[in-house]
């Protein structure tokens, strides 16, 4: 016999749903008995993307059995109303954030390590990969795949909602909250690396003539080598992370 249970989903995490299901209780129906996280996840919700379920307005847990007539609010992670009573499901927040990317990210990925964190990133990473990444480097998982995130390894992640990239990169500060961590350009776009400050004497030689005649401070990145310095691209990307931090969080 067919069971029901009546689930409603609150703010970002409707973004997952289909538009009859959005921002409004729906009745779901199901035969076999099964947890709570199991039927999210069935309707498309990553259990990443969750912080609170209440039952009655009792938090439960995502190993809950759901059960006929259940009545089942699923919240996203909160900014401002303090929840410390109740039961929290997403993993605790990693101390320094950082990331792996998929391969639809790529330029997201220089973004972000433009503004000075640091994401990993290869454009032939498979879904093994960047689990093994996420788990081993203790990094956050940033895809435009659901899928991965529905893997019950996975405890970091976030889909990327967004398809253009300067929304994408707003998405990821106001997500993990890191407007106040950025440190631009201190980070190879490239390699991912922390640049070091080199003295002008010791690269003279690397230098066009009109480079060394107009700049004085130079960087390296100590994998691939490459210089840095305040090239005719700096001032466009450092609109580009002005006009991210402009924008109200």
């Amino acid at each position: 016999m067919n069971k029901k249970v009546t689930f409603r989903f609150y703010e970002e995490l409707n973004d997952f749903l289909p538009k009859e299901k959005k921002k409004r209780r729906f009745i779901h129906n199901y035969i076999d008995r099964v947890s709570v996280k199991d039927v999210i996840e069935s309707l498309g919700v990553p259990h990443t993307e969750v912080d609170l379920i209440l039952l009655n307005g009792n938090s439960v847990g995502f190993d809950y059995l759901i059960n006929n007539d259940d009545d089942l609010s699923v919240y996203p992670v909160f900014e401002s109303l303090d929840i410390s009573d109740v039961q929290h499901l997403r993993a605790t927040p990693l101390r320094k954030p950082k990331f792996v990317a998929d391969v639809h990210l790529g330029r997201l990925t220089k973004y972000l390590r433009m503004m000075g964190f640091n994401v990993s990133y290869k454009n032939n990473f498979n879904d093994d990969e960047i689990v093994g990444i996420s788990l081993d480097e203790k990094r956050a998982i940033l895809t435009k795949d659901r899928g991965i995130l529905k893997r019950n390894e996975v405890t970091h992640g976030y889909w990327v909602r967004s398809t253009k990239v300067k929304e994408q990169t707003v998405e990821i500060l106001k997500r993990f909250d890191l407007k106040k961590q950025i440190k631009e350009f201190s980070r190879c776009i490239e390699c991912n690396q922390l640049l070091i400050l080199v003295q002008k004497e010791k690269i003279a030689d690397e230098l066009p003539t009109k480079v060394a005649q107009s700049q004085n401070k130079f960087y390296r990145c100590p994998s691939c080598k490459k210089l840095f310095w305040k090239g005719t691209h700096y001032h466009k990307m450092l609109s580009f992370i002005q006009s991210v931090k402009n924008f109200e969080f």
